[in-house]
């Protein structure tokens, strides 16, 4: 393993550069190789700071077979390139989604077939049906909302969402492309003998990550907090009391580092990967936890009407992860929150043409 190869597509977002620094610091002798086409606004920043840490960058895109025309071979291949938006407003952003998501997939697959790499996959929640997840019984309280005891659907418990959860819905076309992409993989297994390893990640936060309103948002919510910015609460009558479990991009790590090194374990497998219970929000709890930490209050707008797409409460049930590899998320959301607060202080002028609009 001391020469390992490592190829990480996406590897200028949020999750692929922060797993590509870890990496390198925990492993120094491992060749780590970061391939993104840049299009996130943001993602450029990461360039110098993967150089910094003795990581090759490859300007590529993944849609573009060409770009995965290497002069190595990876030992093993993370894939976190994706589109993972789920609000598709024009045909323009359904193209991109689609061509990422899927043709990127096959591109990769091909890759790492002919290189006889294996595959980690970062998959999402997402591929879930929204009509199941909306039907999910919760209570109301008096900050956010709690899965009720008594569930008319399979797949889910006090405990969240497990991987026995129904897929026969429709899901929003980003979860649909990553629920093909599993597919494939399925495929490639069973015809080219690709070994893979799937992970159902829910929200991954933490420093470096470039917040936006569909994607990022416990980033998004500290930065709002940090420039003094107004938020909204939107949907289910406005009061902020929908609920989402929380994995800080470390914990990932760490799940992501076991499975590099206990492959066999986790071979052809698919689990749900989140906070859990214990480290999940809803955004009323994540505003006064970020009132604390800033010291700063902001104005808020609820806005009644919930948007398509949206789910009241989703919160991952790691029990079939951690039984079988012993992994289980350390840090709960005041981490998560003083992180990133910290990440934002310690670069505020670099980062505030991104994250202060």
């Amino acid at each position: 393993m001391n020469n390992s190869t490592v190829l990480i597509t996406g590897g200028c977002g949020f999750i692929g550069s922060n797993l590509a620094v870890l990496l390198k610091e925990k492993y120094p002798t491992y060749r780590v190789i970061c391939l993104d086409n840049l299009k996130r606004r943001g993602s450029e920043l990461n360039i110098s700071r993967l150089k910094e840490n003795g990581i090759e960058f490859i300007h590529g895109d993944i849609r573009n077979k060409e770009d995965l025309d290497l002069d190595f071979e990876p030992t093993f291949i993370i894939d976190a390139a994706a589109e993972p938006s789920v609000i598709t407003s024009n045909a323009s952003a359904l193209n991109y989604v689609l061509n990422t998501n899927l043709n990127g997939t096959l591109n990769t697959l091909e890759l790492a077939s002919k290189c006889k790499s294996k595959i980690i996959f970062l998959s999402t929640s997402r591929i879930y049906p929204i009509e199941y997840l909306d039907k999910i019984s919760y209570n109301e309280n008096e900050l956010r909302f709690s899965i009720a005891e008594k569930q008319e659907l399979p797949g889910i418990t006090i405990h969240g969402v497990n991987e026995s959860f129904l897929l026969d819905k429709a899901r929003s076309f980003y979860g649909y492309t990553k629920l093909a992409s599993e597919l494939i993989l399925q495929e490639y297994r069973d015809s080219y003998d690709l070994n893979y390893v799937i992970n159902r990640c829910g929200v991954v936060a933490g420093p470096y990550q470039m917040g936006k309103v569909d994607q990022g948002v416990i980033a998004l919510w500290v930065a709002k907090h940090y420039w003094k910015k107004e938020i909204n609460y939107i949907g289910y009558g406005g009061t902020g009391k929908q609920v989402r479990d929380v994995l800080h991009i470390n914990d990932l790590f760490d799940l992501v580092d076991y499975e590099i090194h206990h492959f066999n374990t986790v071979n052809g497998k698919t689990f749900n990967v989140g906070g859990g219970t214990k480290s999940s929000t809803s955004l009323l709890e994540l505003t006064q936890l970020c009132q604390e930490i800033t010291g700063n209050i902001v104005k808020c707008h609820s806005i009644k009407d919930t948007r398509k797409g949206d789910i009241p409460i989703y919160i991952t049930d790691n029990t079939l992860i951690t039984n079988s590899t012993n992994w289980a998320p350390k840090k709960e959301m005041h981490a998560i929150v003083s992180d990133i607060y910290i990440w934002i202080k310690q670069n505020e002028q670099l980062l505030k043409p991104i994250l202060s609009i």
